[in-house]
């Protein structure tokens, strides 16, 4: 019994760190309808930025978490403004080879900067807890409590303020938002904004317990697609659902099954539950 709970803290630390990096997706896409494939290396820069702070200029943890966030948040707005904007009336498939373009770059920039080796983040906690014969490593329990702290405060974020309503109000009805005077280019860069910051964190909370390297966000992009598209497109429940399964998934099949298996349990349950529902578990569009 031990050991299952064991996997279930596993699986949801996994699915805490997807679903993360899955709600800026899934809001980009909400909102934009831009299925932005270089959102990978900006959970990769989050996690450079945040080592870059702790190791280099010597901040606190919690202080290069914010220094990251800030950073990346940056950077996915002039993303959106360089890039993602002046190809809003271009075929769909350009901003797809844009999005790959970005991808390629950043992971060119971070390695002529820091190589190719794996870096290890300092942790915010080396404690350990055991309780009930479970073993349980403070960083582990920081990422499923931050993580769920993050998705309540976006979701008050979106349903109490009225910046938050302009996100789904476009997400809802693009043409009708530009009726009632929202200001779409505003409303873009938010979200550019926000899905930048999710994924900075969720790469400061993940890297002390995993590596740092110039493709670490490559799996984590492939894994967050199958939830946006497990979930819902662009929708947030659907990306915090589907996160978890995802990561329940892994971390039971990898230990009950096979671990040389565990990243193909993902896109089994991707045709396994769209062929029963091919429209993902929930409602499309931001909720």
């Amino acid at each position: 019994m031990e050991l299952f709970l064991q996997q279930v803290l596993n699986g949801l630390t996994l699915g805490s760190i997807y679903g993360l990096v899955a709600l800026g997706l899934t809001l980009v896409y909400g909102i934009l309808h831009v299925p932005n494939f270089a959102h990978g290396a900006l959970y990769m820069i989050g996690a450079y930025a945040a080592y870059f702070g702790m190791v280099d200029i010597g901040l606190n943890y919690w202080v290069a978490m914010v220094f990251a966030a800030a950073i990346v948040a940056v950077i996915s707005v002039v993303c959106e403004r360089l890039v993602f904007h002046p190809l809003r009336h271009a075929p769909p498939i350009h901003d797809k080879i844009a999005a790959i373009g970005l991808l390629l770059f950043f992971e060119a920039v971070v390695q002529m900067y820091w190589g190719a080796d794996f870096l290890r983040m300092p942790s915010a906690s080396m404690e350990i807890f055991r309780f009930a014969g479970l073993t349980l490593p403070a960083q582990r329990l920081l990422i499923i409590v931050g993580a769920f702290a993050l998705m309540g405060a976006l979701h008050l974020y979106l349903k109490k303020t009225m910046t938050g309503s302009t996100i789904i109000a476009m997400a809802q009805n693009r043409e009708g938002a530009f009726l009632v005077g929202i200001d779409a280019n505003r409303v873009a860069m938010m979200t550019f904004a926000i899905a930048g910051g999710l994924a900075a964190v969720a790469a400061t909370l993940f890297a002390p317990i995993n590596l740092v390297y110039p493709a670490m966000g490559n799996l984590v992009l492939l894994k967050a697609f199958v939830i946006i598209i497990l979930g819902g497109m662009g929708s947030i429940p659907g990306a915090i659902v589907g996160g978890l399964i995802i990561g329940f998934s892994e971390a039971l099949g990898g230990f009950y099954v096979s671990n040389d298996y565990k990243d193909l349990i993902a896109f089994l349950l991707l045709v396994v539950i769209l062929s029963i529902k091919p429209t993902g578990l929930f409602t499309q569009g931001v909720r």
